[in-house]
């Protein structure tokens, strides 16, 4: 009870607080000729020029100025457009047509890599395809570099697992999705960060705190979905050609075809191959495992009236290798310790939608989407397999009944099948289990002259494990002034541990695994407060935005790494679990093409812990910065010619697990250390070259394995990883394409 108090304890503040209403106010929508958004156009009135940019999805919203009525939008190689007003203007199309031909060409302000969207009602960052090219970015592990909120680290020092973390929760708390459908869960979340192309990559969307009832139950800290190129506005063929230091050499080519106006098809190749041993601490054990991956996309789109399909197929093939390095310099070990994972996966999806009315915004649509998933994998002599089958089904309709109302409602479905096994001293145990979720949801948005807007949303799921369950949450939206928007959400979020599955990499280490029995379906809620400002500053605008997000567990897994330094512990929680996030951040445009980015994140994550004795303790969840600060610089010269870019990550100290008292192997804690990336790029026509350095001062975490000289005695142990487990590297790359306009 006092969870739900103080979410409406929250809410009532907001509506007391800010009940000001706003004056007349003209909004719209931005596209180009394909009637794809146009993000960061401009839009202004003529005689005052008072105006604002289109969000990332396209939309604008602008207050009236006096009795003006004819308003100017223009954006960088388009023909700027003069609209004049009337009474029955509600909602404008403004549809932009790019220049035919440029004489001479002045690039005045540089578009933003990374977008935070003014007019959604959930606090919303849009990571572009600019973004992504500010950096290596060889695939989804790699594109949040430049990124203050997410922080993406290696699980271990032996198989390359990455996971991410958000508001000071591991990377299962946040709900992946591809193009809005659930992906990546499961057998695949471990490694799933290494399945997605970096070139493959439209946009990536960042959604923190408690999301949208849309797409399920699963998001208890956030959100990230992946939309991928889509067949009518990609490039008709673009290539990325890649090579490092480390002898990691990529290839990623795309091409898509109009076979008619209403048919098109796209096909994505992805082949990467890290092929060299490399142990620079001379540990003996590779500093990166050795790696290959063949990764393929085809899928259709398809629009005849007013009705739109889409079909999709993927298949991923990876092998990787992590251990002891077999070649040595005085011979080679004929029985080492080794890591072997082979992986496939195919992937099918569809998306069904028909407008039934465009004046009413109403529409209906389905999606339809399947996996097979398969790891087989051997961790030394602990053979460890997971096959699992995945059916996800979603049937949404939607209608605007007026400017104010809106309403959202759909039935979903997913299906889990796990055919796992593993083989400890000889002995095989099967964790075999099945989940269906048949579930229905309602959401309703009011909007109050754009000013102020509710977002609430309840669905109803009944789980074959666990029965009925609710996901309430709501949104609240509030412009005070153009320059100040306030943006609150709080609500629950339920998740299925599959306790083995996410945490295979913990059998890189002869710790004993103790699973108990009934597992709870792990449950929390999550609030949430966004404060945003856009400061006119010198001609420019400054962007400051703050905001805390608290997640508290009313149910949860626990995995234990403290009680025992020799085991591993996953049991149900028994007291409090909570983690507290702060982040305050700022952008400004110094002069022409050079953005500057800061920012500093606090993070307060405990869990009560149950030893061996069934006493409670409650402590810091290890092997975690307490703090992070970011700083990010970007300049592109006129006429894009030349860019340069520079991240700092500056990464706080934290706790380490618990060691033996007896016989200490690792610190208490580790100290702070900070990461430097650059990365220089030419551009020409129709292709550019890049270079570019990570981990710059060669920082690197020393003795990231424990006891790596007995890999098989009872200490050993390639977990306590915190920091970076390979030292500097140094890249280069090509991109080319042939544009579709």
């Amino acid at each position: 009870m006092f969870y739900i108090k103080q979410s409406y304890l929250f809410i009532l503040f907001l509506f007391v607080s800010f009940s000001a209403l706003a004056g007349e106010k003209i909004k719209g929508r931005v596209v180009d000729s394909d009637n794809q958004p146009i993000i960061g156009a401009n839009v202004y009135w003529e005689k005052s020029r008072k105006g604002t940019t289109s969000d990332i999805d396209g939309y604008f919203e602008l207050e009236k100025v006096g009795s003006e009525n004819t308003l100017v939008t223009s954006y960088i190689g388009y023909t700027p457009v003069v609209t004049t007003l009337d009474v029955a203007n509600k909602e404008l199309l403004i549809r932009l047509k790019g220049v035919i031909e440029l004489q001479e060409v002045v690039v005045s302000e540089r578009k933003a890599g990374t977008i935070s969207s003014r007019t959604s009602v959930l606090q919303t960052q849009k990571i572009t395809y600019d973004e992504l090219c500010r950096a290596a970015c060889c695939n989804l592990a790699e594109s949040f570099e430049t990124n203050p909120s997410v922080d993406v680290s290696y699980s271990d020092a032996t198989t390359g697992a990455r996971q991410i973390k958000l508001l000071g929760l591991s990377g299962t708390y946040v709900q992946m999705l591809t193009e809005n459908y659930p992906n990546f869960r499961g057998a695949a979340s471990l490694y799933g960060l290494d399945y997605v192309p970096g070139t493959w990559m439209e946009s990536i969307q960042v959604s923190k705190g408690t999301s949208s009832v849309k797409n399920g139950y699963e998001a208890l800290a956030g959100q990230i979905n992946v939309e991928f190129k889509k067949p009518p506005t990609a490039d008709i063929f673009s290539i990325n050609l890649f090579a490092s230091d480390a002898e990691r050499y990529e290839a990623n080519t795309d091409a898509s075809w109009h076979i008619n106006e209403n048919l098109s098809t796209g096909l994505l190749v992805h082949y990467s191959k890290d092929n060299n041993e490399h142990d620079r601490n001379g540990d003996g054990f590779l500093d990166m495992p050795l790696k290959e991956q063949v990764n393929l996309m085809n899928r259709w789109n398809h629009k005849v009236g007013n009705y739109v399909s889409q079909y999709g197929v993927r298949y991923l093939n990876e092998d990787r290798t992590g251990g002891q390095v077999v070649h040595v310099s005085h011979g080679e070990i004929s029985d080492p310790y080794q890591i072997k994972l082979k992986t496939n996966r195919v992937e099918l999806f569809t998306k069904q939608a028909y407008i039934l009315n465009p004046e009413k915004v109403e529409s209906v649509a389905l999606i339809l989407s399947g996996s097979y998933h398969e790891q087989l994998s051997d961790y030394d002599r602990t053979p460890y397999n997971v096959y699992q089958k995945n059916l996800y089904a979603s049937l949404m309709y939607e209608k605007e009944f007026s400017e104010m109302h809106s309403l959202s409602t759909g039935l979903s479905l997913n299906h889990d099948g796990f055919d796992e096994n593993i083989t400890l001293a000889g002995k095989r145990t099967l964790y075999n289990r099945e989940e269906t979720v048949p579930g229905a949801y309602a959401q309703y948005t009011w909007t109050l002259n754009d000013k102020f807007i509710v977002l609430a949303g309840i669905r109803g799921d009944y789980s074959t494990l666990y029965d009925f369950f609710v996901t309430p949450r709501m949104h609240i939206k509030y412009n005070p002034f153009d320059w100040f928007h306030v943006r609150a959400s709080a609500g629950k979020g339920y998740r299925t541990a599959n306790v083995l599955t996410e945490n295979n990499f913990l059998l890189a280490s002869t710790r004993k695994l103790q699973i108990e029995e009934n597992m709870d379906q792990e449950e929390a809620w999550n609030t949430g407060l966004n404060l945003s400002f856009y400061i006119p500053l010198f001609g420019k605008e400054l962007t400051l935005n703050g905001e805390w997000y608290y997640t508290d567990f009313i149910k949860q897994v626990v995995v234990d790494v403290d009680s025992d330094p020799h085991a591993v512990r996953f049991y149900n929680l028994d007291g409090r679990s909570y983690s507290n996030s702060y982040q305050i951040e700022a952008t400004y445009p110094f002069f022409r093409g050079f953005t500057l980015t800061a920012a500093y994140r606090y993070t307060d994550a405990k869990t009560d812990y149950q030893n061996v004795d069934g006493q409670i303790y409650r402590m810091k969840k290890p092997l975690m910065s307490d703090y992070k600060g970011l700083l990010t610089a970007s300049y592109q010269t006129p006429l894009k010619k030349w860019q340069f870019d520079v991240t700092s990550q500056f990464n706080g100290s934290g706790r380490m697990p618990l060691s033996d008292s007896e016989n200490p192997l690792w610190e208490k804690e580790f100290k702070s250390f900070t990461i430097v990336n650059a990365q220089i790029t030419k551009y020409f026509r129709t292709w550019s070259v890049y270079l570019g350095a990570e981990n710059i001062f060669d920082f690197e975490q020393k003795n990231p394995i424990i006891d790596a000289e007995n890999p098989r005695g009872e200490n050993f142990d390639g977990t306590m990883v915190w920091g970076p487990v390979h030292g500097r590297k140094i890249y280069a790359g090509l991109r080319f394409n042939i544009s579709r306009d």
